[in-house]
């Protein structure tokens, strides 16, 4: 059984058609997939669809490209993230590729959700974009080495892998893995340890070969899963199993279905 351990099932191009989505998820033996939260307004309807599909799992957090929103709290997060399907805070981090001024506000946010994590047990899932110094710095700040995470999508270089891995975090790779010229990607997700490496899709978006350019969706994680199976020349099962079993160490108050 697979997971797909970052997905946005509540994003229209998915939610149009779930009935599909979920079949082909059991069709591609993908037993389980966390729906992302990115925004406090969109939670309940990430959160409904965690209730009425044991296979599905959520988070609670805001974005940090969300401008425009309802900002957290450490004890908001700390309120919607009591309820037993939120396995995780987040998707949380720092993103300096949209923000270029590097505001102040969105380090205060990310701050937030860590202390959330902290208090409530659960892990982060961290997005960085164009701001892996200042992500893992507020980490050892604010001590999310205490409650561990995971890099969701982790385009960066080794020196940085190291360090995640160092504070306790996995490392979450996407379908990016799959692409010809993604040479950094593939020399980490072929160097991480393989207790510490999971699989996603970030559905709708980063389909994997062969489906670059098109929808993507929890199916399809089978290839970025293959894919790390060919760089580190393992069996595809050997990838199976390892992620699963990481994703349920790391996201332990997720049940296996």
């Amino acid at each position: 059984m697979l997971v797909d351990s970052h997905c946005h099932l509540d994003f229209p191009d998915l939610a149009n058609r779930l009935p599909e989505v979920l079949q082909r998820m059991q069709e591609n033996d993908v037993g389980a997939a966390l729906c992302i939260a990115v925004n406090l307004e969109d939670f309940p309807q990430v959160l409904a669809l965690a209730e009425t599909d044991s296979r599905l799992f959520a988070s609670v957090g805001v974005h940090p490209e969300y401008t425009d929103v309802e900002e957290p709290s450490v004890e908001q997060l700390l309120a919607l993230a009591a309820h037993p399907k939120v396995v995780a805070i987040g998707e949380t981090g720092l993103d300096y590729y949209w923000q270029k001024d590097k505001p102040e506000w969105q380090r205060e946010r990310f701050r937030a959700h860590i202390r959330a994590a902290r208090q409530c047990g659960k892990p982060l899932v961290v997005h960085t974009r164009e701001s892996a110094v200042d992500t893992l710095r507020l980490l050892k700040e604010e001590g999310a080495e205490t409650v561990g995470g995971v890099m969701h999508c982790f385009t960066e270089n080794w020196e940085i892998a190291q360090q995640a891995l160092d504070l306790g975090f996995y490392l979450s790779f996407s379908g990016i893995v799959t692409f010809k010229n993604a040479t950094i990607v593939k020399e980490v997700a072929e160097r991480c340890p393989l207790d510490r490496l999971l699989v996603e899709t970030d559905s709708p978006y980063l389909a994997p070969v062969p489906y670059r350019g098109k929808p993507n969706e929890p199916a399809h994680v089978r290839y970025v899963a293959e894919e790390i199976a060919r760089l580190r020349s393992v069996s595809l099962e050997t990838v199976v199993v390892a992620t699963t079993d990481n994703f349920f160490t790391l996201f332990n108050h997720a049940t296996r279905p």
